[in-house]
């Protein structure tokens, strides 16, 4: 679990031990749906479709569900239509959330989520209250048994942004739009990320150095990521490792 990170995105992230591999593929599917409804099934000329494509294979979804999944975007296979709707709101200690969902249903996952919100302290806001706070960036991860400098000289080549170290790992962003670019770049470069996606970086974050607020900021963010319809849940707390390794614990 990765929820403060130093290298900003503090995108929470559940450890694949508290996942269902189920729950994982049918949130990444959807998410492959609504990028090839969107803008298509060839994945030459969309780019979000490229990036959903990668991920799904990243997470290891196999080949057909993937290209079913693309069908029933396009239209070529009877589904159901997925709406993308951001719900944003605070967290307890003042911590800006934003809540990113596929849902069939918007009244109905509106309601779910406002609810999880007001049961685990937290509390929904109008729209733009807090997404000011984040800018949607590339971001790919690689182990760090590679060296700054071989990483920084062909992910520079290719558009990224910055490269920064976290712990055992490198960091590079970029642009939303040079995310495919800067991975593939990477990959023939002979260094493979273990993971790239776009995310929200936040401008700003907030300490959370008391474990008891910090339990009740890590709460709301567990419960809003378990709920069927979310996607992913951003959030611009900053937790101590120590902290964090409690309630992981």
């Amino acid at each position: 679990m990765s929820g403060h990170s130093k290298w900003a995105t503090t995108k929470y992230r559940k450890g694949a031990q508290d996942q269902a591999r189920a729950k994982v593929f049918a949130k990444i599917i959807r998410q492959v749906e609504v990028a090839a409804r969107e803008g298509g099934s060839d994945m030459s000329a969309n780019a979000t479709l490229r990036t959903m494509y990668a991920k799904a294979r990243d997470a290891s979804v196999p080949i057909d569900t993937i290209e079913r999944a693309i069908k029933r975007g396009s239209g070529e296979l009877e589904g159901v239509r997925y709406e993308a709707i951001t719900y944003e709101g605070y967290a307890p200690e003042g911590v800006a959330v934003i809540v990113e969902c596929l849902s069939d249903n918007r009244n109905r996952t509106g309601a779910e989520i406002r609810n999880l919100f007001n049961k685990n302290g937290g509390s929904m806001a109008e729209p733009g209250a807090v997404s000011w706070q984040f800018e949607r960036k590339g971001v790919i991860v690689l182990p760090a048994d590679h060296t700054e400098e071989e990483v920084l000289e062909v992910a520079m080549e290719a558009g990224a942004e910055d490269l920064t170290v976290e712990e055992e790992r490198l960091v590079v962003t970029c642009a939303p739009g040079d995310l495919a670019a800067v991975r593939t770049a990477l990959e023939e470069g002979g260094l493979a990320p273990q993971s790239a996606e776009l995310t929200m970086v936040p401008s700003s974050t907030v300490e959370v150095s008391e474990e008891a607020g910090a339990k009740r900021v890590l709460r709301l963010i567990d419960v809003l990521d378990e709920h069927d319809d979310v996607q992913n849940v951003y959030a611009n707390f900053d937790i101590p490792d120590d902290v964090m390794s409690a309630y992981d614990g």
